[in-house]
């Protein structure tokens, strides 16, 4: 498996030959992505899927499926243009076969933020295939139920997570490692804080945190 982390919560899968990109947003760069299998959204946010660059992704990766939570799916119609017929929902509990990967939704709702931001659904996923470690993205929520995960995909800072939040989550989903994401909000005096914070503390004893931003494609 490799690894890219694209910047904020958008990084690309490359895994038993498929090429998987999730949570393409406003704050990431994924422009020249191509020869994907899939297209992966979270939830409907700019930051995990910028409605502005959704048509013509999608045109550039004809084959690849695009699979988004239900809500997701209804609020980017006009945006998607017209490769808007591609547009997939999925659901938790429900698997999805890409090639050997099966991809796993689960979660169901978007972190709260404050009482006067609506709440909308989100879908985190999980990724396995025979032989590769696996993988859990959330997207925007510290709640869901993974099972058993070899890498956690862990937001570090969000409106809706206090680095306690992120710690706690990452103790409870207690992953071999994690690969922080959804760092877009910090900048380079602030960040290092937070990744000190997440690898003493996400685990009796410290957790391993590997950090790939601006890392290129990462061999797991």
């Amino acid at each position: 498996m490799q690894i890219t982390h694209l910047g904020h919560s958008c990084v690309l899968l490359e895994v038993a030959d498929q090429r998987i990109l999730i949570d393409p947003g406003n704050f990431s760069d994924f422009a020249s992505a191509r020869d994907l299998t899939a297209v992966v959204v979270t939830h409907q946010h700019p930051d995990h899927v910028d409605p502005a660059q959704l048509a013509p992704l999608l045109a550039a990766n004809p084959a690849a499926r695009v699979l988004m939570e239900g809500q997701t799916r209804g609020v980017l119609t006009e945006a998607a243009g017209d490769q808007a017929h591609r547009l997939e929902s999925m659901s938790s509990g429900t698997d999805i076969l890409l090639g050997p990967v099966t991809l796993s939704p689960v979660g169901q709702r978007h972190a709260v933020i404050h009482d006067y931001v609506p709440r909308i659904d989100n879908t985190g996923v999980v990724l396995r295939a025979e032989g590769e470690p696996s993988v859990f993205h959330p997207g925007d929520a510290l709640d869901a139920e993974p099972g058993d995960v070899d890498v956690l995909l862990v937001p570090l800072n969000a409106p809706w997570a206090r680095i306690g939040d992120t710690v706690e989550f990452a103790r409870r989903i207690a992953p071999a490692r994690a690969i922080p994401i959804h760092d877009g909000l910090l900048n380079d005096n602030g960040r290092p804080t937070y990744l000190r914070h997440l690898s003493n503390f996400g685990a009796d004893g410290g957790l391993e945190v590997l950090d790939l931003r601006g890392a290129g494609a990462t061999a797991l």
